[in-house]
Order: structure tokens, then C-alpha cells, then sequence
């Protein structure tokens, strides 16, 4: 009776996975937007340096590919895209501009609209803006003490 019960068990439990990953498929027809990299992390970076980055992505589907927006957080990042459809296996390129003259740390987002599957995807540039004339340094005493004799 228990190795019934085992099996039944196993049956189902197999059944239910099974169900769970068909469920999970994406849709083969359309448009398929997958970028080469959704952050990029200038990292530190000198005040009025380039704030010029791209993100590349390509059209993994079968039909043709429309950016509908591409729209910054703020408006200290400046988004330029390609307009024109691209075609299934294809590449675009998304240039991002960030305002280095801004001092501080920095994490802005770029969301991505299209007729692809994955209709939305947002993308991320993170960084540090330093200003190169505040230099760290460790004060000295110049000089000394006059200790009296």
C-alpha cells in the first residue's frame, strides 16, 4: 500500500511540474528585445568627463521590432534610439548621455518601450561623479611646537 502511495505521489508531483514549466513558455511569434547588458556602472568618473554610453540589443523574434519610447528618469540623462524597425535578428543600439558636470553618486533608469514580447524592460547607469580639484589628503602639521628651555 505504501509503494502505491509513493508512486501516486511521484506521478503527480511530475505531472505538476510538468504543467508549471509549459506555463512558463514565452510566446514564439513577435518581436524579442534581449540586451547585452541591462547596467552599466561607469564607475568613478572625473567631473565633465564623457557621460556617453550604449546599450546594444537585438531582435531575437520573428517579426519586426518598434522602440514605441525610450524615456529617462531625469532629466539629467539624455536617451538617443533607433527609430527605424528592426528587423528579426538584427541589432539597435540605445546611446545614453549622463551630465557628468552633476557631483555625486548616481543611479538612473532608461525604460524601454516596444512591440516585442517583453513589451517593457528597464535599463540602469550607476556611477560616482568626482570632482578632480578636491583632492583627498591627509593634513600635516607643518612647523612645530616651541617647547620653552
Amino acid at each position: 500500500m505504501k509503494l502505491n502511495m509513493k508512486k501516486f505521489i511521484l506521478t503527480l508531483a511530475v505531472a505538476l511540474f510538468g504543467f508549471a514549466a509549459q506555463a512558463q513558455e514565452q510566446p514564439t511569434e513577435g518581436a524579442k528585445i534581449q540586451f547585452a547588458e541591462k547596467v552599466i556602472n561607469y564607475g568613478k568618473i572625473e567631473k565633465g568627463a564623457n557621460g556617453t554610453r550604449v546599450f546594444k540589443f537585438k531582435n531575437e523574434g520573428t517579426e519586426p521590432l518598434v522602440l514605441n519610447s525610450v524615456r529617462a528618469s531625469c532629466g539629467c540623462t539624455t536617451p538617443k534610439w533607433t527609430r527605424e524597425p528592426i528587423a528579426p535578428g538584427a541589432e539597435g543600439n540605445i546611446t545614453v548621455k549622463y551630465d557628468t558636470n552633476r557631483m555625486g553618486n548616481f543611479h538612473k533608469t532608461v525604460t524601454v518601450n516596444s512591440n516585442a514580447t517583453n513589451k517593457t524592460v528597464v535599463l540602469t547607469i550607476k556611477g560616482q561623479v568626482m570632482n578632480p580639484a578636491a583632492q583627498k589628503t591627509t593634513p600635516t602639521k607643518q612647523g612645530g611646537s616651541v617647547i620653552a628651555k
